[in-house]
């Protein structure tokens, strides 16, 4: 009753190897070494917008570490168990990501706070070149990142990149902090563009953690209506009707899709499922589909009361399972 359609491992092959792993182990690199520069300079001048954009370049290092990390391990092939292998590996580092950085953020607010009372003084000119050099190393890690071209489709990479020019701001941040503390003497600059370091960091890991979220809860992705596209399936000569309509995203650029197609018997099956997976592909772009004709009037009523689409439905699809070693335990009471 159910027929699929699937890829083959060769595109599952190029789909991985989609991801460059250079531009992301350059970018790590250039990062990892311009932090400890920014730490020592923000420890030396005692500057907290150097520090909260050091604390900033962190997070960058462990979103491309996370995201080198989690590019090997999608390209492990899948299991018996693990049917989709390890592809949202890409995901759960982009939720670790999201996740630090909020608490990063929660620290550099704090800090800030603290010293809006009595902000010390800052050596503003080693703060500054300090400063520079680092957005001049986010300059660069960007342009590599840009350059390798992942952070368009993928949402790991997407995330590693999005840290990297989040950075670069938060360096024009310390920037703009030291001039002014140099023209001025007014210290209170280094807190309060601080804190405005710890918003854009909130900006960015907000963004991050929601969309980490939704690929998780298997939302249908954005760019997709799925009230349109159970309309054009319906179009479908020998389609009478679609339900239990799902499409979801495995990882970054694969999206699948699974569904009930009510048939009239008008046409073969055969032929309305390469009609329907044409029109998926080449309308929705949509390659993987799970599609299982159903005539409602040869079902019986126990199969088709099951459906996700109502809570009474999947209360139907409930199926009671007998605990393991179940029968083992009864025969040991006789």
């Amino acid at each position: 009753m159910t027929s699929s359609v699937r890829e083959d491992h060769a595109h599952a092959d190029q789909f991985e190897q989609r991801v460059n792993r250079r531009p992301l182990a350059i970018a790590l690199g250039i990062t990892a070494t311009f932090l400890l520069i920014e730490v020592i300079g923000g420890l030396v001048t005692g500057s907290l917008a150097l520090l909260a954009d050091a604390a900033h370049m962190l997070t960058d290092v462990i979103a491309l570490a996370l995201a080198l990390f989690a590019v090997w391990l999608a390209a492990k092939p899948p299991t018996a168990r693990r049917s989709f292998g390890y592809l949202r590996a890409e995901v759960l580092a982009a939720l670790v990501n999201a996740a630090t950085l909020i608490a990063v953020s929660i620290y550099i607010f704090w800090e800030a706070f603290q010293r809006l009372s009595e902000p010390p003084e800052v050596e503003s000119g080693l703060m500054l070149g300090v400063a520079v050099a680092g957005l001049a190393a986010n300059a660069v890690s960007a342009w590599v990142l840009m350059r390798g071209g992942g952070h368009t489709e993928n949402l790991n990479t997407r995330g590693a990149f999005l840290h990297v020019v989040g950075d670069m701001l938060g360096s024009v941040g310390a920037i703009l902090a030291a001039v002014i503390m140099l023209l001025t003497g007014w210290y209170l600059a280094d807190p309060i563009l601080s804190a405005g370091i710890g918003l854009l960091i909130v900006w960015s890991s907000w963004r991050l953690l929601r969309e980490s979220v939704e690929v998780l809860l298997e939302t249908t992705p954005a760019a997709i209506d799925p009230v349109e596209v159970s309309a054009a399936m319906a179009e479908v000569e020998g389609v009478s009707g679609v339900h239990d309509l799902h499409i979801w995203t495995v990882t970054s650029g694969l999206i699948a899709l699974s569904a009930h197609v009510d048939v009239d018997g008008s046409q073969p099956w055969h032929a309305t499922l390469l009609a329907l997976t044409e029109l998926l592909r080449e309308q929705f772009g949509i390659a993987h589909v799970t599609l299982q004709p159903e005539e409602a009037d040869l079902l019986p009523e126990l199969y088709r009361a099951c459906s996700l689409d109502s809570a009474e439905g999947r209360e139907a699809c409930r199926v009671p399972l007998e605990p393991v070693g179940a029968d083992v335990h009864a025969g040991h009471r006789h």
